[in-house]
């Protein structure tokens, strides 16, 4: 998507969507550290942890780019 293109209202509620999920799983990866033993496993979640964060940049950076979004922001 070049920077001058703009979500389209269902595309926002997508990545809204995705937002929420990702969100959900990194908290719940976090909280289930606290309780893995083997490291191996552990070393799995921190890695999942570090990339769904990676993830979670990229798609607020893509739904930043919505018209609901900016028009949102104008409103305030």
């Amino acid at each position: 998507m070049s920077d001058n293109q703009q979500l389209a209202p269902h595309e926002t509620m997508e990545v809204h969507e995705l937002l929420n999920f990702k969100t959900t799983a990194v908290m719940k990866a976090k909280f289930l550290q606290g309780v893995v033993f083997d490291q191996k496993i552990k070393q799995l979640m921190e890695k999942d942890v570090e990339t769904s964060v990676r993830q979670i940049r990229e798609l607020e950076e893509l739904y930043s780019k919505s018209q609901l979004v900016k028009g949102a922001e104008a409103d305030a």
